[in-house]
């Protein structure tokens, strides 16, 4: 090696390990879809929650948005993922994108038809979160087909990049794009980005779900492998019962424990709906205030999914996930405890990064530990948990604050999830064994 490639790979074992990328066309294209089809869906997102507005003038009728979607992600991500163990993925990822994208294209037509129905937005958002809620599963449970185990957590890495990038690109430009061109404009970008995703799943070979005792991530047959015609296809179909997928999951410790962990994290210290009350009573802003510590831990995920590249070397994950939500914790308790606003970003973007670590890492696990025939429903009890834990923590957040105040509800949140993780690691130690190279659910 010369003394001029080294620096070269010193800055792969820092930055995103871009390997999955470079390995698997049908990843890459996947990734790539999905990213841009996810800033396009953060500029529509943005937009409908201006046109509702403006339709409306009531704060509470743009809440109502997030209702609209709660509801369907929750119900029909455990069915969706139950679907995903049962049919051709890739059909159903097809599918589920093409309804994303006609849905799309319903609010381009609506708004250059001029209609002014806040009972159709609601609508169109409500089916939205469930062509979210049946595509997630499946097009999560095909990665490890695509790529073998030990590139799992770089792709869940770039994965992190996607929706981080998503979260904060796509709003930024929605704004941008109704200020100037109005809601057409927003809506028609959105409806072509999401053509990426379309070709994306298109060019996926057949993934039928395997049926024997436990898959082999990136070491399938041929025809899981993605050629299209082979064993897998000669399968027969069976229902996937979604309690089936419960019942799973309550004999296997090591998954519960990547769902308990995210639950201390998103419902004892999500301070997200306190945001506004801080940036006035603790550091005396405005909304500006309130925008940058909600960009904050966003900033602080995209820069850990930017230097990810050393989490392939990870071989712990369990013990990686405790210590990756107690610095959640710590960085939250930390923020409560701060009046000064640049050591409170300082603190929330620290604990985006460690989120960023903890989904990776728990990301790796489902896909690596579950049976191929059992990773959608586990995908689906995992969108679940995500649509629902941080609605729970927004809850339990506002409530103390009443209770209490601010502070008590910021600071008291992040210790007691520090706590609680902690006290479930104690619980099940196994756990903190657990070892990629011999993953156990």
């Amino acid at each position: 090696m010369t003394q001029k490639s080294k620096p070269d790979v010193h800055r792969t074992r820092i930055f995103a390990d871009l390997t999955p990328l470079r390995t698997s066309p049908d990843y890459r294209r996947l990734w790539f879809g999905n990213t841009v089809s996810w800033i396009g869906q953060g500029m529509t997102s943005l937009a409908v929650s201006l046109q509702v507005y403006d339709l409306t003038g009531s704060a509470f009728s743009v809440g109502l948005i997030g209702f609209c979607s709660l509801v369907p992600l929750v119900v029909f991500g455990l069915y969706g993922g139950a679907i995903a163990d049962t049919m051709d993925r890739r059909k159903l990822g097809l599918g589920s994108s093409t309804g994303s994208f006609l849905l799309s294209v319903a609010l381009l037509a609506s708004a250059v038809a001029g209609v002014e129905q806040v009972g159709l937005l609601y609508a169109i958002v409500a089916l939205q979160a469930v062509c979210f809620a049946l595509n997630s599963p499946a097009r999560s449970s095909m990665i490890p087909r695509l790529l073998p185990p030990e590139q799992l957590p770089a792709a869940n890495a770039l994965s992190s990049l996607t929706s981080t990038t998503g979260t904060l690109v796509g709003p930024m430009l929605g704004g941008v794009i109704v200020g100037w061109w109005g809601y057409r404009a927003a809506y028609t970008v959105d409806a072509v980005t999401f053509t990426a995703s379309l070709y994306a799943m298109w060019r996926l070979p057949s993934m039928l779900p395997d049926r024997g005792p436990k898959a082999a991530p990136g070491k399938a047959a041929p025809a899981e492998a993605g050629s299209g015609a082979g064993p897998a296809e000669e399968q027969p179909r069976e229902r996937a019962s979604v309690l089936e997928g419960l019942r799973f999951l309550g004999t296997r410790p090591n998954l519960r424990m990547t769902f308990f962990s995210d639950l201390c994290a998103m419902v004892l210290a999500s301070p997200k709906a306190l945001f506004p009350v801080v940036a006035i009573v603790w550091y005396h802003g405005d909304a500006r205030t309130t925008g940058l510590l909600v960009a904050a831990p966003a900033f602080g995920a995209l820069l850990g999914g930017v230097c990810s590249g050393w989490l392939g070397r990870v071989r712990r994950h369990g013990l990686a996930v405790v210590c990756a939500v107690a610095c959640w914790g710590a960085a939250i308790a930390a923020f409560g405890l701060t009046r000064q606003l640049w050591l409170g970003i300082v603190f929330l973007a620290l604990a985006g990064c460690a989120d960023t670590f903890s989904m990776v890492f728990r990301g790796t696990m489902l896909q690596a530990a579950v049976p191929d025939r059992m990773r959608g429903r586990l995908q689906g009890v995992f969108i679940v948990v995500v649509a629902g834990g941080p609605r729970l923590g927004d809850f339990l957040a506002g409530s103390v604050s009443d209770l209490a105040s601010p502070g008590v509800a910021v600071t008291g949140g992040g210790l007691a999830c520090v706590a609680a993780v902690l006290l479930l690691a104690l619980k099940w130690r196994g756990f903190l064994r657990y070892d990629a190279r011999n993953p156990q659910p």
